[in-house]
């Protein structure tokens, strides 16, 4: 039987703060505890995800020098701590690659081209990238490279500013050739405070603007969820009776129905 094609998300928005990293990881960790092999890579030279799943971010781990023509990605291929989870870890000089990249060859498809030896190894199901917070050439290599896009967006005022400007971005990779697979998976609303008007008056400006765009999800504002980073834990393993643990195995269970796939066997 011919291997099932890897489904590749990149979790991006070019505003900081969103909750973007904490989305992505989240995602991976929900995808894994649910019976999928899962490569989370860290394309942020802030290397937050790195961190936030208790990995260090050593000199010549990232996909730096592959990019670049130095190496594979599968060697930089790093087990974590939880079940069929795995990862590209980054690290700053990744920030290298914006300025490097932009003078190679083909510098909009490396990330595409060292992908390909992840497919035909079969060893991984999804692979989930989580972007830098910005739309220069690593965040569109990724682009590039994806079959889908989830954009986090937090429930204030300033959100729909990154969103249009992500949405313009797909089009054009999609317009122009680069990546015609490239398709808007979901917008998923962040840091939810229930408490407040405000937060409910955003989730229902951005639904009325986007539709079915929007994922029913929503991830509630948590102490846990911002905390969970610090010890190196997606927000499931950290406390799995939080709400937002609740919330990202929901959202979860979301996504894979809209990629037509089956329920998670958690």
């Amino acid at each position: 039987m011919p291997a099932v094609p890897i489904k590749i998300i990149s979790v991006a928005n070019q505003k900081g703060g969103v909750g973007k990293t904490t989305t992505a990881i989240n995602l991976a960790a929900c995808l894994a505890s649910s019976g999928r092999r899962v490569l989370l890579v860290d394309l942020d030279p802030q290397a937050n995800a790195t961190s936030g799943l208790g990995l260090e971010k050593l000199e010549g781990g990232s996909a730096y020098r592959p990019l670049l023509g130095e190496g594979s990605l599968l060697e930089k291929i790093k087990p974590t701590a939880f079940d069929r989870l795995s990862m590209v870890p980054s690290e700053v000089d990744l920030c290298g690659a914006e300025i490097e990249l932009a003078r190679a060859d083909n510098h909009l498809q490396r990330l595409s081209l060292l992908f390909q030896p992840l497919a035909a190894a079969d060893r991984f199901d999804f692979i989930v990238i989580d972007c830098p917070p910005s739309l220069g050439i690593l965040t569109l290599n990724a682009f590039a490279a994806s079959d889908h896009l989830v954009i986090p967006l937090q429930c204030e005022y300033y959100a729909l500013e990154g969103i249009s400007t992500s949405r313009r971005v797909l089009s054009q990779v999609r317009d122009n050739g680069i990546n015609p697979r490239l398709n808007l998976l979901g917008i998923v609303m962040t840091m939810f405070d229930s408490r407040t008007r405000l937060s409910a008056q955003i989730v229902g400006e951005v639904r009325d603007h986007f539709g079915p765009a929007v994922f029913e999800t929503v991830i509630p504002r948590s102490t846990r969820v911002a905390e969970a980073p610090s010890f190196g834990k997606p927000i499931i393993y950290y406390d799995p009776y939080n709400a937002g643990a609740a919330a990202y195995e929901v959202l979860t269970r979301e996504l894979l129905q809209r990629l037509g796939e089956k329920e998670p066997q958690v």
